[in-house]
């Protein structure tokens, strides 16, 4: 089963920031900038983002461990926008499945089993973890996924 946002392969190279907003659900233009990405966060996410990256993770793995579920209840009941914490917590997450969605050409079962593993170079933890943890999380691996696409990690 693949990712949505990777099932069509695109000619044209598409940012970071492009995919991730697509992951996530966030409108906007196919050319969205890094700069506008940061202010749609900063601004707060829409709970039908934690529902987008819970397509991909399963819904169980997003509402919960990134986003609580009674502050995910209460941003879907009101119609407001998650706090710029949650909405941080998801673009980190997002972020992650993203680099993996490359590396795995958008397979699901691949990208679950990676984050489910415990690593050794994450001293043991799971990859899905230490990206929920906080975004140094995240960024440790996103390090390990450049690794291990650049061969240098196992």
């Amino acid at each position: 089963m693949q990712l949505r946002a990777y099932a069509v392969p695109s000619n044209m190279p598409v940012s970071e920031a492009v995919r991730v907003a697509r992951l996530l659900e966030i409108d906007g233009p196919d050319d969205l900038s890094d700069v506008e990405l940061a202010a749609r966060i900063s601004r707060g996410l829409r709970s039908g983002s934690a529902l987008a990256l819970g397509e991909a993770l399963g819904r169980n793995r997003v509402v919960g461990p990134v986003v609580p579920e009674a502050t995910f209840r209460r941003a879907r009941k009101s119609g407001k926008a998650l706090s710029r914490e949650h909405s941080e917590r998801l673009y980190e997450m997002g972020r992650v499945v993203d680099a993996l969605g490359r590396v795995y050409r958008g397979d699901r079962n691949a990208i679950e089993t990676f984050l489910t593993r415990p690593h050794p170079l994450l001293d043991g933890e799971t990859p899905f973890d230490v990206a929920r943890s906080s975004s140094a999380g995240a960024e440790a691996v996103l390090n390990l996924i450049r690794r291990a696409e650049a061969g240098m990690a196992v």
